[in-house]
């Protein structure tokens, strides 16, 4: 990797919805990283995740203030992207069309929102640049998988990008191979779950597990049988944001077991529970199901299949789908996620010219690669 002389120091901000996450990478390794929690009780006081802004920022500095490096060090800021219009991945300069948009919180609510402001007062604050990178809208869905099935609505990818092309690179490199030329299916198990199809450097098909595709998680539905699901709208009158509650995070593991920690349902199937194993193993009988269904995608030309997210350190989990999906390809498990690295590879893709920087235009339509502010 290209060092850049004298300045090699590239603070990672990554905004969560309890806790923001804070590193400092220094010649390639990281040296420093902090996860600053936030209770319920201070965060309860703002009225929308980007209020949090200035709270966030006083916890950032006085982590930073506590690290031995100086001004003169600093290369780049790298902050997690939000939600913003749908973009192909890649590294984002942070401009004011995306904070306007994150700002206005105009594709929903998210932690994430916060992580282009954040980097871009700390980047102010050395006189560097800034960068989002892989933000979780990136959308790189083949014509195909875009038709739903019904006229005027049409399928949209939302996923563990970072973590998924992050792991895909990791993974692909140890057998000598490319991202930007393999066939990769990812499997991202956590709370929520999205598993995805990889080809040349794009993810051109997967579910969006925000909104309710693909298995059912620790806390997600998943798909649904529409009619019943949606006698049971009727009948109960819900809102369309008691549907988006009930479908992201009082669904899945939660409704059948009430509870979305995977140790937990492991140690009560360990101790007898039959419900709990039923309902393990139908998450599992889904998640095979996606993954075989990304490989007829791929045509059979797999690479390797890889399992990551926080479920994957369950071997409960992974070791059924690496036994039921290897004649697949073979299947590597990389349990928990990368996302600080990555955001920190990133921005050096870019800064060593590996790859160029995109410039973020609020129509999404127009979205191209470029240069920086």
């Amino acid at each position: 990797m290209t060092m850049h002389p004298k300045r090699d120091v590239v603070i990672v901000i990554n905004p969560g919805s309890t806790s923001s996450k804070i590193a400092l990478f220094k010649a390639g390794k990281m040296v420093a990283e902090r996860t600053l929690n936030h209770s319920l009780a201070e965060l309860s006081q703002f009225d929308s995740v980007i209020a949090q802004k200035d709270f966030r920022m006083q916890a950032i500095q006085e982590f930073l203030a506590d690290q031995d490096f100086s001004v003169s060090e600093v290369l780049a800021v790298a902050g997690r992207g939000g939600l913003l219009k749908p973009i192909p991945g890649g590294t984002y300069a942070v401009n004011e069309a995306m904070l306007d948009d994150l700002t206005a919180a105009k594709r929903n609510e998210h932690a994430s929102n916060l992580g282009a402001g954040l980097a871009q007062q700390v980047a102010d604050q050395y006189g560097v640049k800034e960068y989002v990178v892989d933000p979780p809208v990136v959308d790189e869905l083949q014509p195909l998988a875009r038709i739903s099935g019904l006229k005027g609505i049409e399928r949209h990818s939302a996923a563990h990008v970072l973590n998924q092309k992050a792991m895909a690179r990791q993974v692909l490199a140890t057998m000598g191979k490319t991202y930007a030329t393999s066939r990769v299916i990812v499997a991202h198990i956590g709370g929520g779950l999205s598993i995805h199809a990889h080809e040349n450097g794009r993810m051109i098909d997967g579910n969006n597990g925000i909104d309710g595709e693909g298995p059912y998680s620790p806390e997600r539905a998943g798909s649904l049988p529409l009619v019943d699901f949606v006698a049971k709208v009727l009948a109960e009158r819900l809102t369309l944001d008691q549907v988006k509650k009930l479908l992201a995070s009082q669904s899945g593991l939660r409704s059948y077991l009430n509870d979305i920690s995977i140790k937990n349902i492991v140690a009560r199937i360990a101790e007898g529970d039959e419900t709990a194993k039923f309902y393990l193993d139908g998450m599992i009988y889904q998640i095979k199901k996606q993954i075989a269904e990304m490989a007829g995608v791929l045509n059979g030309q797999v690479d390797v299949i890889i399992l990551t997210g926080g479920a994957a350190y369950a071997t409960a989990v992974t070791a059924p789908l690496q036994h039921d999906l290897a004649w697949i390809a073979p299947v590597v498990v990389r349990p928990g996620e990368m996302e600080m690295q990555a955001l920190y590879e990133g921005v050096m893709r870019v800064l060593n010219h590996e790859e160029p920087v995109r410039v973020y235009q609020s129509d999404a339509s127009t979205i191209k690669g470029g240069t920086g502010r």
